[in-house]
């Protein structure tokens, strides 16, 4: 009977953090990540011994975890977290304050009543200065335990009875409470690699690497095979060091060898990205297969593939060189990575299944083995999940486990099954868009690939260097290449560290001179990067009685209201762009309203689309949820008094009493945007949009 074989590969992988010259980490992640992500999610296997898995793991990334676990790691967040509150400097208690909130509040900060109050406290004293007054020694030793606890795995949190006990003591922590935090952190660092040579012993996971320092390796092969996905795209100088390219597989080919005592057969190229010189490459150090994109499939075949051509393996031949290649399933793989955290557990599980099952129909009807690849990041979606998303992750293991006509295997598992189709190239691109638009072709990117130009030129020209300092300055220039720089680099993405990582980059730069012996260009001591557009929220400001027709009838019709503009740029993890771009809201003291204006013109939004909105009152009455559906051009209301006109713009009236508000009450409300059952958005992203629903008599207070 045909069997569907699901791959999942999880991608476990942080940019490389540590200068080389001064030794120190400038950030935190790879140690945070390693505290719950890297752990967690291969120790979770050990429940379920049928479902076998293949971790993709970037040596840039272990050989940190490796000097954190063995206690050699310089990370000045870590020194504060464990140094005694009495002893800091103001310095250390500023990074404190500056860095011990870079949590997902909902799912890992206000799961601590006490860490919630001190993420409330920070943001109502915004100006550091006055933050530095409301956080005593007390709130402040609070903050240094729980910040840390965050982030511990929930074997932890749930099992280990001295972690527990932090946990229920909650706040008013002392010295001992400190040095257990610290203990404990340890701990779970040192558990990391050995749990995962116990996994990998066992036959129940793979491991699969990426380029060692996670460099896009046909943009290092050559920058301009960009315009083959985006002809016209501007380039910057033509980057061709496919030298550098080799070099960063074989590292990584040798490196998981020795580490895991096997040499390893699959690569996940940083990004997805591949081009038929990358594979060349990686065919001649010894990997044997290799994943990318649906979307890469389509432009091979020069069509869609559908479910028929993506659920198979394909054999890749040029040249006297052969690789094995899976293409992930781009829909499934980001319904994990974006959707399923807004959704109950069992009934996210049950829909992907579902949906599997649903797609691998035709082709067990043929009589043929389906194979599913599921590939996706490995630790940045978990803190957007309830409990680190261990719930969803059991209840989807549980599963698979019990279905006999469902099997998670290993990708080298799956590949000895089922026999693959020939290609004769493969279309350069990455997992995004089968383009490499994310990192080159800006003004940002461009700049950057530029200075790397410049200074992998200058290593070529340098003569008269020592060995150790030439060998110091090629390991700062492939740390350079690493593809997270460009990342942030560009129009799409946003984060609260993106100017570090902007600082990181040029470091790394100017460090290949420093070792040289030369002196670091003046312009590495300047940004790269430009003023990007934050998110944007004012408060309304009086009453408003908009007409509801879907016009914008005048610019005084709403006049007063809240206005909330979306982000245009993507977190730390690329996912769908947000629909909305701003939102106004406010009230007449009867009536609550809200127009939304769509990044998108109105005949372009032909996808039918659920609009909910979740509103709750100071009695802390959450009402079930408004619903406005949109299909066809057209607005419909659920709620028989309220009103929905969408043409020019979305316009919504609700009465106040339909949702249980008194008028006069404050109220808070949230937006999530609905596509086929499942939730693509949520606005705010964090917390809700608030008003005054002032009494029609009283005027505005």
């Amino acid at each position: 009977m045909p069997q569907i074989y699901l791959c999942f590969l999880w991608h476990m992988h942080q940019p490389f953090y540590k200068d080389l010259i001064t030794g120190e980490y400038k950030l935190p992640w790879t140690r945070l990540h390693a505290l719950k992500d890297y752990y967690g999610m291969v120790r979770l296997l050990e429940e379920f011994p049928s479902v076998r898995q293949t971790f993709n793991l970037v040596p840039s990334m272990m050989v940190q975890v490796a000097e954190y676990a063995a206690g050699e790691a310089r990370d000045p967040l870590l020194e504060c977290a464990v140094k005694s509150a009495e002893g800091l400097t103001d310095g250390e208690r500023d990074l404190i304050l500056e860095n011990f909130f870079l949590a997902h509040p909902q799912h890992m900060i206000n799961r601590y009543t006490r860490y919630g109050e001190l993420y409330d406290a920070r943001r109502a004293q915004r100006d550091l200065s006055y933050a530095r007054l409301a956080f005593a020694t007390q709130e402040i030793r609070d903050l240094q335990v729980l910040s840390q606890i965050a982030w511990f795995d929930e074997e932890f949190l749930e099992n280990d009875a001295e972690v527990r006990g932090l946990v229920e003591k909650g706040r008013n922590f002392n010295l001992d409470d400190q040095a257990l935090m610290a203990r404990k952190q340890r701990e779970i660092l040192g558990r990391v690699i050995p749990a995962y040579h116990q996994a990998a012993n066992s036959g129940q996971i793979e491991i699969s690497t990426t380029p060692y320092y996670h460099p896009i390796l046909p943009l290092l092969c050559d920058s301009d095979v960009a315009s083959i996905a985006h002809p016209g795209v501007t380039l910057p100088h033509k980057f061709r060091y496919p030298q550098d390219a080799q070099r960063q597989l074989e590292m990584a080919h040798k490196y998981i060898g020795t580490e895991f005592g096997v040499a390893p057969l699959g690569l996940w190229p940083s990004e997805g990205s591949v081009s038929d010189e990358a594979f060349r490459l990686a065919a001649q150090s010894g990997f044997q297969w290799a994943a990318t994109d649906s979307g890469v499939l389509d432009r091979t075949l020069g069509r869609s593939s559908g479910i028929d051509g993506l659920y198979r393996p394909y054999k890749w031949s040029q040249d006297g060189r052969e690789m094995r290649v899976i293409f992930r399933d781009h829909f499934l793989s980001d319904l994990i990575g974006f959707v399923y955290s807004r959704m109950n557990p069992r009934e996210a599980a049950q829909d992907f299944l579902d949906r599997i099952r649903e797609n691998c129909r035709g082709v067990m009807a043929k009589g043929r083995n389906a194979l599913v690849p599921i590939i996706l990041d490995g630790e940045n979606a978990w803190e957007y999940f309830d409990r680190n998303g261990r719930p969803f992750l059991r209840e989807l293991y549980r599963r698979i486990a019990d279905d006999r006509l469902m099997a998670a295997v290993t990708v080298s598992e799956a590949l000895a099954r089922i026999d693959p189709e020939p290609i004769d190239h493969i279309f350069p691109g990455s997992w995004i868009n089968a383009n490499f638009d994310i990192w080159i072709g800006a003004e940002e990117d461009n700049q950057a690939w530029d200075y790397l130009l410049q200074a992998r030129e200058t290593y070529d020209r340098a003569s008269d260097v020592p060995e150790d300092k030439k060998h110091l300055a090629l390991e700062e220039l492939l740390i350079a290449e690493g593809s997270d720089w460009c990342w942030w680099y560009g129009p799409e993405h946003e984060s609260t560290n993106r100017p570090d990582f902007d600082r990181l980059f040029r470091s790394h730069l100017a460090n290949v001179y420093r070792a040289l012996g030369q002196v670091p260009p003046e312009e590495l001591s300047r940004s790269i990067l430009k003023v990007s557009v934050p998110e944007f929220h004012l408060d309304p400001t009086g009453l408003i009685q908009p007409l509801i027709d879907g016009e914008v009838t005048s610019y005084f019709e709403w006049l007063g209201a809240g206005i909330y503009r979306t982000d245009p740029r993507f977190g730390a993890m690329h996912g769908s762009q947000v629909l909305i771009h701003e939102i106004y809201y406010g009230t007449d003291g009867a009536r609550f309203y809200m127009r939304l204006d769509f990044h998108s013109r109105p005949e372009e939004i032909t996808a039918a689309i659920e609009l909910r909105i979740r509103f709750q009152c100071v009695r802390a009455l959450v009402c079930p949820p408004f619903k406005v559906y949109l299909e066809g051009g057209k607005a419909r209301a659920a709620l028989e008094e309220a009103e929905a006109v969408f043409h020019q713009v979305l316009e919504i009236g609700v009465p106040l009493h339909s949702i249980a508000v008194e008028p006069g009450e404050p109220l808070e409300f949230q937006l999530s945007v609905w596509q086929g059952g499942l939730p693509v958005a949520a606005l705010p992203q964090e917390g809700w949009l608030k008003l005054i629903t002032t009494k029609p008599s009283d005027g505005w207070t």
